[in-house]
């Protein structure tokens, strides 16, 4: 399965033998201070009542993903990955969720 963690800078797991280098960190677009770790393909932004979320579909070298984040108004950030097969998943169960509105 996809890890979009797996190809942030410094990322190393127990007893790894890679010799290379690890590439220099690179600031994200948005400023937030998190290392790139993966391409931006594209991006939406939604302004609701009091947050703003960003949807963001992403390609590493593990494949593309999508990173779902929402601010809201008190600047607190919460962040989702998912990878991009599953994303017929989450519109099914978000169409039967406005199904119940």
């Amino acid at each position: 399965m996809f890890d979009p963690m797996a190809d942030l800078v410094g990322d190393q797991g127990v007893g790894d033998d890679d010799s290379s280098p690890a590439p220099a960190p690179v600031r994200s677009g948005r400023g937030d201070g998190n290392r790139k770790f993966a391409d931006e393909l594209h991006s939406i932004t939604i302004h609701a009542q009091q947050r703003t979320f960003y949807i963001d579909l992403k390609q590493s070298g593990n494949g593309k993903f999508f990173k779902v984040s929402e601010k809201s108004r008190g600047g607190q950030k919460t962040t989702i990955m998912f990878d991009a097969e599953d994303l017929p998943k989450f519109i099914e169960a978000l169409q039967e969720m406005q199904n119940h509105l």
